[in-house]
């Protein structure tokens, strides 16, 4: 028994107006897939008071939920920077539920966000789970009363580069920058893997990070740790660019997933140039056997659209680069470039 696994990048759907339009040109890419799994990046809510554009939270008319049927999509995750508020995260989960969308990463208090979902198809269960490591620091991470995101901390330190200098007395030397997860958040992050990895036959480990293209330290520390505790594949999301790939204990990680539906962004503006990746994952008798992924953007019209490898040259080397330095050699098959196929 094959599937075929679609992952996908961050989705927001604040100004749609049309839910028939974002996903027009791909939806029957996203329908010839068994399981296709998302991150979204915004909530399903209409607030009854003006808000400025200056407001966290990124907030969608109630009736583009729909899209994400029309599009084909079989679960989403909500752990991230912009699924903000109580009241939206409250109102998000009920346009999800009505629209029968499974969802994980979000809940109306902490037990609930921690929740991973299951997704069953001829008997072989596909497990996700999602986490966030950017979120606000006040009113923003599920607690035992109050809904809100689940949530995997990490922190930064900036170190000064002594034993490259002769001397410390030279003023202005950029530190070096260091990070790392929070040691208990990290041992139960490792938990709640190792849970799931008991209920599904292939695990998949969703994480909101990072910064701009750099890898940093604390995201290889929770990828890591996400595949030593059972997960088949760990798919990050955060910047809208794609970042490195790496192959970790023979499993494929993808630190950046970029944008797959994101024309309208902070502070009201649009990104009228982004570029994402559609992971494209094979699955036999219940075992991934290969990881690769195409490149999408998206039109005048909001509409996301499969590019040509041929047209992404500058991207796909950017990506080569990248991969290279964690050991991973990318492969160009057509319009998809193979990062991982079972050894």
């Amino acid at each position: 028994m094959q599937h075929k696994v679609i992952l996908i990048g961050d989705i927001n759907l604040m100004g749609v107006s049309d839910p028939t339009i974002p996903f027009a040109k791909i939806k029957e890419t996203l329908h010839s897939a068994d399981v296709v799994f998302a991150n979204l990046e915004c909530c399903f809510y209409e607030p009854a008071e003006e808000r400025s554009v200056d407001e966290e939270g990124f907030y969608a008319p109630l009736a583009t939920v729909d899209a994400l049927n029309i599009a084909g999509i079989h679960g989403i995750g909500n752990a991230n920077n912009v699924n903000f508020g109580t009241p939206a995260i409250r109102s998000s989960l009920q346009a999800l539920d009505r629209a029968g969308m499974p969802h994980c990463g979000a809940g109306i208090n902490r037990e609930a966000a921690a929740q991973p979902i299951i997704i069953e198809r001829n008997g072989v269960r596909y497990g996700f789970m999602q986490r966030t490591s950017v979120f606000h620091s006040q009113g923003h991470a599920a607690t035992d009363d109050y809904a809100g995101v689940a949530t995997l901390k990490a922190h930064t330190a900036y170190r000064p580069p002594i034993e490259n200098l002769r001397t410390i007395t030279r003023p202005g030397m950029p530190p070096e920058v260091i990070t790392w997860t929070e040691p208990d958040a990290l041992d139960q992050f490792r938990a709640d893997i190792a849970a799931l990895r008991k209920r599904a036959d292939v695990v998949v480990s969703s994480n909101h990070w990072g910064l701009n293209r750099e890898v940093l330290q604390y995201q290889r520390e929770i990828a890591h740790a996400a595949i030593d505790a059972g997960a088949d594949i760990v798919m990050g999301h955060g910047p809208h660019v794609p970042n490195a790939m790496e192959v970790y204990k023979d499993k494929p990680v993808f630190y950046g997933l970029g944008s797959f539906s994101f024309e309208t962004g902070h502070w009201g503006k649009l990104h009228p140039d982004w570029i994402g990746l559609m992971v494209d994952l094979s699955v036999t008798d219940g075992q991934l056997d290969q990881a690769a992924f195409s490149f999408v953007r998206h039109n005048d019209r909001n509409e996301t659209y499969l590019c040509s490898m041929q047209d992404e040259e500058t991207e796909l080397e950017l990506l080569r680069t990248a991969s290279a330095d964690h050991g991973v050699d990318l492969t160009v098959d057509g319009d998809r470039a193979i990062v991982w196929s079972k050894s």
